[in-house]
């Protein structure tokens, strides 16, 4: 059994982190609105929605332009935001927090859709540019960098005859959220290693 002053002491150790400065941003990117749920664009939301429940906490305090909440993710107290800015605009609420909080861009992890890939594909980048996707490009803009790390999620490439902006605001499958949820499983342990700094583990482990 283990020994009371060790659980004390545990505890302790734990509320002393989660009650130290908050050092990193874990952003979701999606639209809000019920209307939005589901929709491969909102596969940034789906991630954080997978967070609070994995972590055992709630994204739901209004700040900055965003829904927040703060969980200590390896050791480091860590602000978890669902920007509710629509898309093209994540930006404004990213740059907000970095300035309140003083986040450097490398300790900014962002999670998004990505159409280049199929469902149950995800990729970890240091950097890289928009790629054209819009809640990246507004982040890039505000920040005034591509230097940040990000999950991408793939939501499935977009068929020949398909509108971007149709494909992107139309609902994934019962069979691509399946898939889609294989990633959501990962990220928990990809955000761990990145916020420990082992991105480039993260980046093997995963990619």
């Amino acid at each position: 059994m283990s020994n009371i002053f060790d659980l004390f002491r545990k505890i302790s150790s734990e509320n002393t982190a989660s009650s130290g400065p908050v050092t990193h941003l874990v952003v979701g990117l999606g639209n809000p609105g019920n209307k939005y749920t589901m929709t491969r664009h909102n596969a940034g939301f789906m991630a954080m929605d997978y967070l609070q429940q994995k972590y055992n906490f709630k994204i739901n305090k209004v700040k900055f332009k965003s829904l927040c909440g703060e969980a200590s993710i390896s050791g480091k107290r860590v602000l978890f935001m669902k920007p509710q800015t629509f898309m093209n605009l994540s930006g404004e609420a990213v740059r907000e927090a970095a300035d309140f909080y003083k986040i450097p861009n490398e300790n900014i992890v962002i999670i998004y859709d990505d159409v280049s890939f199929d469902p149950g594909t995800m990729r970890i980048k240091r950097k890289g540019s928009a790629g054209g996707h819009n809640g990246i490009k507004n982040i890039i803009l505000q920040l005034d960098t591509d230097v940040f790390p990000r999950i991408k999620l793939g939501v499935g490439v977009k068929p020949k005859d398909y509108d971007m902006v149709g494909w992107v605001l139309g609902k994934l499958t019962p069979e691509g959220q399946k898939e889609l949820f294989t990633c959501l499983e990962k990220i928990p342990e990809a955000i761990e290693l990145i916020v420990s700094g082992n991105t480039d583990k993260a980046m093997n482990l995963f990619n």
